[in-house]
């Protein structure tokens, strides 16, 4: 018996009704449409003003769907959708300034008390059999003298870079003596 042939119907999608709705003030459209035109900005936050404009449901806005948004502006629908999500929950100004977490960032491992002890051993003899601190000697120095738990000489380097007092070069600084040109 040969199998058989389902056919497929096909309904008309219900249009989905917007979770968050974009309504802007004549301010607000003013506003963005300065940010784009004017001035340098990033390029997250032209792109943020540009997918609000285009989702601005208001009686002078575009009011295009999520996916007409992300094709016009070669973006994903999920950013256009937090854009639009992140203006209705937190306001107009949160969706155009980069929000920062103090839990993203990492703790230092040297704060001042510690880093002031590391820059101290630098500046001090080197055990005995070495002609100076290397960078792994101060790695091994912090952990033993109980300075800190544990760092790399990585981030040893760049702790005593930024304090450009390296004594594990032969210059103080992170650039090159130039000779004095003869007068």
């Amino acid at each position: 018996m040969p199998p058989q042939r389902r056919r497929c119907i096909v309904t008309a999608k219900q249009i989905a009704v917007k979770k968050y709705v974009v309504k802007l003030s004549e301010e607000e459209r003013a506003q963005l449409n300065t940010l784009i035109h004017t001035g340098k900005r990033p390029a997250w936050q032209a792109l943020r003003a540009r997918i609000l404009l285009k989702a601005d449901a208001s009686e002078v806005g575009e009011s295009w769907s999520d996916s007409q948004i992300a094709a016009a502006l070669d973006t994903s629908v999920d950013t256009v959708a937090r854009s639009r999500q992140q203006l209705v929950e937190e306001g107009f100004e949160a969706v155009l300034i980069r929000k920062h977490s103090p839990a993203s960032a990492r703790p230092r491992i040297f704060d001042g008390a510690a880093e002031a002890k590391l820059i101290a051993l630098a500046c001090s003899e080197p055990p005995k059999g070495h002609a100076r601190w290397t960078l792994k000697l101060l790695e091994t120095a912090v952990v033993e003298l109980n300075i800190v738990d544990r760092a790399s000489d990585n981030t040893i380097g760049r702790t005593l870079k930024k304090t450009r007092s390296s004594l594990t070069c032969k210059g103080n600084g992170s650039s090159r003596r130039r000779p004095t040109p003869p007068s």
